[in-house]
């Protein structure tokens, strides 16, 4: 396989990745006031479920075909080496989802919809650095 497709399945899983992290914080906020409405959440709870692992498959995708990208141009610039800080920060970030989701499945999620915005917020922070070092490689 050409490291041109590996490329292309590392960027494809990637994105998918990423659109779980940006989008589970978003039914954290749903579920902390659909559940201070009285509303019913359960269904929320199968869905924070369900896309956390689908993003955590893609998650492991990404990190499989990036490490197969590294073995094949190896592990030459600075900017790698700052990328992969970044990307430890994001696998953080994806620890702390992990985190909020078994405190959402025992009923115990009592931080606020302000707040699981603001955390919303959080990885966009973190993969801005990552697209510019990808595309700039400054160093």
């Amino acid at each position: 396989m050409t490291f041109l497709w590996i490329k292309l399945l590392h960027i494809l899983a990637m994105t998918s990745w990423m659109a779980g992290i940006f989008y589970l914080p978003r039914i954290f906020v749903h579920y902390v006031e659909g559940r201070e409405a009285g509303q019913d959440v359960a269904r929320l709870e199968i869905m924070a479920r369900k896309l956390f692992g689908f993003m955590s498959l893609m998650a492991v995708f990404t990190l499989v075909f990036g490490v197969w990208l590294w073995l094949g141009f190896g592990f030459r610039g600075g900017w790698l080496h700052a990328k992969l800080l970044f990307v430890t920060l994001l696998l953080g970030y994806h620890g702390w989802c992990f985190a909020y989701l078994k405190r959402l499945q025992r009923g115990v999620l009592d931080r606020s919809g302000r707040y699981f915005r603001l955390f919303n917020e959080l990885p966009l922070l973190i993969f801005i650095p990552i697209l510019y070092l990808v595309l700039m490689k400054p160093f």
